[in-house]
C-alpha cells in the first residue's frame, strides 16, 4: 500500500472456494459518505490482484450507502446490497469468457426482419461499446417485440452476457402469452410463470411475472435471507414501460442490478420524461425506434380503414322536447331516482354509463354486421373487439346482440372482461380462428397485449382520450394474417368503427391525456400533514407550538416509525427512515427536511396501517381544508361546503349510537355560525370527532336505467388518421390494381407491358379506361400516377417483366462478348430484378446488391463503354412502358 508503512488492512474479503478474492468492501461510518473509500478499495483490489492473480470486484459502503466497482468494465454504480458467492463468480468469470455480441449471429429461427435485429444489434452496441447498462426499444404493437427480446435473451446467453432473466408484464394473460414465447423459441431457457408455477422461481433462468408479484417476491424471506438478492438477475426487461410503471413499480427496477431493457408502443414523442430518465436516455431519443407507420409502410402490419358514425344520443344526450308524444310518456313513467324527479335531458356522458338505451346499441350492432369486415367467404363476421364502456355497458351489448341474433344461441358474442370468471378460457376460444366467440365485448382487458391475428374489426364504443391507450387498441388489429380470407387472399387491412368520435380527436391531435397516474391516498395524506406542520409554522407562535403542529408531528413520526428497514423499498432510505423516526427531528422543519419528507419518505410502506378507507379521505378532505383557511385560499369555501354535506348525511343516520352521540356537533357543522372564526384546531376537532362515523354514509349509486327510444345514426365518414393517409389510399390503389391484373394478363396491353413490347398513347388510354370501370382506382388516383412515373411504368411495376423477355432485352449487349463470372452474375441479377419490378433506374446499378461486387457498382465490374451499353439497354426497356 502506498503509505510509511507498506500495508494496508482490508475491512472485508469476500473469499471463492480456490481461496483467490471474489470481492472486497471496504466499510465507512455511517455519518461519512461511503464514496470516500473508493480510492482506498481500489489499492486493495491492487494488492490483491497482485497477491492471487485475481481481481475482485470492488464495494464500498457506510451501511446505508452501498457501491459496486467492476472497474475492468464499468464506472461505479449504487446498489442495494452485496452480490452472493456464486453471482460474484460469473462477473469475474465473464471478465475472461464473455464474447462479443455484436460479432455473434443473431437466431433467425427467432427473428427474421430487419428492425428487430436492428434493435437487437443497438441494444448490443449500447451494452458492449458505450457500456451502458440500459436500453429502451419503442416498437409498434404487432412488429414482435417479445419475439425480439427472447431473440436477444438467446444472444446474450450464448455470449456468456446473462444467465438469468426477469420479464416483466402488466397482466397475468400477458405472463402466460410471454411464457409461451419464451418456451417457443428459446425451451432451453426453461421460462417460468411466476403465479402458476411458484416452486419452480428460485430454479428459473427465465422468469416471467407481473409487477405486484415480483415486488411480494423480493421481500419475502426465508431463515433470514431474500429469495432474490440484487445479483440474482443479469437482465430485467420491462413491457410497455411508461410513466404508470414508472411512478409505481420503480423500486423493482432500482433494487435489481442488471441490465435494463424497456419495451414500449407509445410513439417516440409520447415517451414521457420520466420514462427516459429511468433509461437513462436523451428525451425523445430511444435506444431504438421502430413505428406504426414504418410498420405499415414496409407491411410488416397493416393499416386501419378508419370509420366514424355519428349517433345522435352519443353525441347529444337526450332530450325530452325532442321526443315523440308517445315516448314522452315513456319517459315520465320512467323512475329517475327515489325522489321522484324527472329531468328535461340527459348529458350524452350518461349514456352507456348509467343510461342504456336499445335502438343506441342496436343501430351498432347493425352497422357492424352489415359493414363489418366478413370471413369465411363472407359468411361470418370476421374476429371483432367491442371497446364497452362498463361491465354493465358489455352485457347490455351481448344481451341487445342475443336478443337480435337469437339462432346464434349465446355464443357468438360474448363479454370478456375481469368480472367474468374463467375469462382466459374466453380468451383462448376467440384465439381460435374456427371457434366461438366471433365478438368480444371487452372492458380494458383486451385494450393491450393480446395478440390474435384474425381480428379485422374494432368497435370504439367509449370515449377515449389517451393517446398511449388508443395506439395500443389500434395495434389490436394491425397484424398480419396470410391467407386468412382463403389461400392468396391475405388480411391487408382492418376496420374500425368509431361512435365516440375518437378518430376526429386524435386525427386532429388534440391535447391528449397519458392516464392516470394518481398517488396514493397514504402519500398525499403523509404529503399533507408535511404542508400542514409548514403552514402553522408560519403563523403565530401561540398557534405554531401549540397541540395541533405537535399531534400532527407525533402522528407523521409514528408512521416513519412503522417504516420496516428491512422491506427492499424503504431500506435505500433507511437513513432519512432513522432520522425521522426520532422526535427531535420534528422540532424544527426547514425547507430541506420538508423536501426529505415530501419527495423521499412520503409513500413509503408502514406497518402503521389505517384500514378505513372512508376514513382516511374524510381526513384528506379535513386537510385540504385546514390547508385552505391557513392559506386564505378560495377553496375553502368549496370544501368546507362539502363538509357540510357530509354532516347532513350523518344526520339521517342519528338512530346510530355512534352518531348520535355526535350529533349536537353534526348540527352545528350545517350551520353558517359554526364557520365563522373558524380555526385550524377546531377543524381537526370535528376530524377526530367524525372520521369513524363517515362509514355509516350510504353510498349512493344511481341505478341503471334502460330505455328504447329510437335513436339517429348518421352517415359514416372515413376518416385520415395521423400516418395513415394519403400513404395508404395509394396502397390500397396499388392492392387493387395488382388483384385486377393478376385476373387480367390475357389483356392485349397488359401481355405487350410483361412482354416489354413499346406502347402507344391509344394503349395507355385504354388501360387507364378499364381500371376505371373495374373501380381498381378513381380518376384521382391515375391522375397521380400520370403526374409521377407514369402509368405503363407503374402497371409494369405491378406484373414484372417476362424473364424470357428480360433475357432478350440484353441479347444485344451480350452478342460477342466474353463475360467474366462476375460479370455474368451481374447481368443475371440485373435480369432477376427486371423480371420482379418490371423496370430500373440507371443509380440502382450503384446501389447494394450491386456494390457487392464493387464499391463503385457497375462502373467497377465493366468498362465504360460496356456500361454505356447496359445504361442504354434499360432506358430502351423503360421507354417502351412509358409510351409516347
Amino acid at each position: 500500500m502506498p503509505n510509511e508503512k507498506g500495508e494496508g488492512f482490508v475491512d472485508y474479503v469476500l473469499w471463492g472456494g480456490d481461496g483467490k478474492p471474489l470481492g472486497l468492501v471496504e466499510a465507512k461510518r455511517t455519518k461519512r459518505d461511503a464514496r470516500v473509500g473508493q480510492q482506498q478499495a481500489k489499492l486493495y483490489a491492487d494488492c490483491l490482484e497482485k497477491q492471487f492473480g485475481q481481481r475482485p470486484i470492488i464495494f464500498y459502503s457506510n451501511g446505508y450507502e452501498h457501491w459496486i466497482w467492476d472497474d475492468h468494465n464499468y464506472p461505479p454504480r449504487s446498489v442495494q446490497g452485496f452480490y452472493a458467492k456464486d453471482e460474484l463468480e460469473r462477473l469475474i468469470q465473464r471478465r475472461t469468457t464473455r464474447t462479443s455480441l455484436g460479432a455473434t449471429e443473431i437466431n433467425k429461427s427467432i427473428v427474421e426482419r430487419f428492425y428487430q435485429e436492428r434493435a437487437i444489434r443497438r441494444i448490443g452496441e449500447a451494452f458492449e461499446k458505450d457500456h451502458d447498462r440500459k436500453a429502451l426499444v419503442v416498437m409498434a404493437t404487432g412488429a414482435g417485440k417479445t419475439r425480439t427480446v427472447v431473440a436477444l435473451c438467446d444472444l446474450m446467453m450464448r455470449c456468456n452476457w446473462v444467465k438469468r432473466v426477469l420479464f416483466l408484464a402488466d397482466r397475468i394473460a400477458l405472463v402466460k402469452q410471454t411464457t409461451r414465447v419464451f418456451t417457443r423459441f428459446l425451451p432451453s431457457a426453461s421460462a417460468v410463470n411466476a403465479m402458476e408455477n411458484p416452486e419452480q422461481i428460485g430454479e428459473a433462468r427465465v422468469l416471467v411475472s407481473t409487477y405486484p408479484t415480483m415486488l411480494r417476491l423480493i421481500d419475502e424471506t426465508k431463515d433470514g435471507r431474500r429469495k432474490f438478492g440484487p445479483g440474482h438477475f443479469d437482465l430485467v426487461v420491462i413491457d410497455e414501460a411508461h410513466r404508470s410503471v414508472y411512478q409505481k413499480y420503480r423500486a423493482i427496477f432500482e433494487y435489481f442490478d442488471s441490465f435494463l431493457v424497456g419495451l414500449t408502443a407509445t410513439p417516440t414523442d409520447e415517451v414521457d420524461h420520466n420514462t427516459y430518465s429511468l433509461f437513462e436516455l436523451e428525451d425523445g431519443v430511444p435506444t431504438d425506434a421502430y413505428g406504426l407507420e414504418e410498420a405499415v409502410r414496409d407491411k410488416f402490419l397493416v393499416p386501419p380503414r378508419a370509420v366514424s358514425v355519428p349517433l345522435r344520443f352519443q353525441r347529444e344526450g337526450m332530450n325530452y322536447d325532442e321526443l315523440s308524444d308517445e315516448e314522452k310518456e315513456r319517459w315520465d313513467a320512467i323512475e329517475w331516482d327515489e325522489d321522484g324527479a324527472i329531468p328535461r335531458a340527459v348529458e350524452p356522458e350518461a349514456l352507456n354509463r348509467w343510461l342504456f338505451n336499445e335502438d343506441t346499441v342496436d343501430k351498432v350492432l347493425e352497422q357492424l354486421m352489415r359493414s363489418g369486415e366478413k370471413v369465411a367467404d363472407g359468411d361470418r363476421l370476421g374476429k371483432t373487439i367491442i371497446f364497452a364502456k362498463n361491465h354493465a355497458h358489455a352485457q347490455f351489448i351481448a344481451d341487445r346482440f342475443d336478443k337480435n341474433y337469437p339462432h346464434q344461441k349465446g355464443l357468438f358474442a360474448r363479454v370478456i372482461d375481469f368480472q367474468v370468471e374463467y375469462a382466459q378460457s374466453l380468451i383462448d376460444d376467440f384465439s381460435n380462428p374456427a371457434r366461438a366467440p366471433h365478438i368480444a365485448i371487452s372492458v380494458d382487458m383486451l385494450d393491450t397485449g393480446i395478440d390474435i391475428p384474425e381480428i379485422v374489426n374494432l368497435v370504439f364504443f367509449k370515449m377515449v382520450r389517451s393517446k398511449t391507450k388508443f395506439w395500443q387498441m389500434v395495434g389490436r388489429g394491425t397484424r398480419l394474417r396470410p391467407d386468412l380470407f382463403g389461400p392468396g387472399r391475405h388480411k391487408r387491412e382492418f376496420w374500425i368503427f368509431d361512435y365516440c368520435q375518437n378518430l376526429e380527436f386524435f386525427s386532429q391531435n388534440l391535447g391528449t391525456t397519458s392516464g392516470a397516474t394518481n398517488e396514493s391516498l397514504s402519500r398525499k395524506l403523509f404529503a399533507g400533514r408535511v404542508e400542514l406542520i409548514a403552514e402553522l409554522d408560519k403563523h403565530d407562535a401561540a398557534v405554531a407550538t401549540g397541540s395541533l403542529r405537535g399531534e400532527v408531528a407525533e402522528r407523521l413520526r409514528q408512521e416513519v416509525a412503522q417504516m420496516n428497514v428491512n422491506n427492499f423499498i424503504v431500506r435505500p432510505k433507511r437513513r432519512l427512515v432513522e432520522k425521522y423516526a426520532d422526535a427531535t427531528a420534528w422540532e424544527t422543519l426547514g425547507l430541506d427536511e420538508r423536501n426529505e419528507l415530501v419527495g423521499e419518505v412520503a409513500g413509503l410502506p408502514s406497518e402503521l396501517v389505517d384500514e378505513d378507507l372512508e376514513a382516511k379521505q374524510f381526513d384528506l378532505l379535513m386537510l385540504r381544508l385546514q390547508l385552505g383557511l391557513l392559506r386564505h385560499e378560495r377553496s375553502f369555501t368549496r370544501w368546507s361546503e362539502d363538509v357540510r354535506q357530509i354532516a347532513g348525511a350523518l344526520e339521517e343516520k342519528a338512530s346510530i349510537p355512534m352518531v348520535r352521540a355526535e350529533l349536537e356537533l353534526i348540527i352545528e357543522v350545517q350551520t353558517d355560525e359554526f364557520w365563522q372564526d373558524i380555526t385550524a384546531s377546531m377543524l381537526e376537532d370535528v376530524r377526530k370527532r367524525l372520521r369513524s362515523l363517515v362509514k355509516f354514509i350510504e353510498k349512493t349509486k344511481r341505478q341503471n336505467i334502460y330505455t328504447d327510444f329510437a335513436d339517429l345514426i348518421g352517415e359514416e365518414r372515413e376518416i385520415d388518421l395521423p400516418g395513415f393517409g394519403t400513404g395508404h389510399d395509394e396502397e390500397r390503389f396499388r392492392d387493387k390494381t395488382q388483384q385486377f391484373l393478376r385476373a387480367h394478363e390475357t389483356d392485349p396491353v397488359i401481355h405487350k407491358l410483361r412482354w416489354n413490347e413499346p406502347l402507344s398513347r391509344a394503349d395507355l388510354d385504354a388501360l387507364e379506361k378499364i381500371l376505371v370501370e373495374a373501380g381498381a382506382g378513381t380518376p384521382d388516383d391515375l391522375s397521380k400516377v400520370r403526374s409521377g412515373n407514369g402509368l405503363g411504368l407503374f402497371v409494369r411495376e405491378m406484373i414484372g417483366l417476362d424473364r424470357e423477355a428480360a433475357k432478350r432485352a440484353f441479347d444485344g449487349f451480350l452478342a460477342g462478348k466474353t463475360l467474366t463470372a462476375n460479370q455474368i452474375q451481374f447481368v443475371n441479377l440485373v435480369i432477376d430484378y427486371l423480371t420482379q419490378s418490371g423496370w430500373m433506374r440507371a443509380a440502382q446499378l450503384y446501389e447494394s446488391p450491386f456494390t457487392d461486387f464493387s464499391p463503385r457498382g457497375v462502373e467497377g465490374v465493366f468498362d465504360s463503354a460496356q456500361v454505356t451499353q447496359l445504361l442504354s439497354v434499360l432506358d430502351n426497356i423503360r421507354q417502351a412502358a412509358a409510351a409516347s
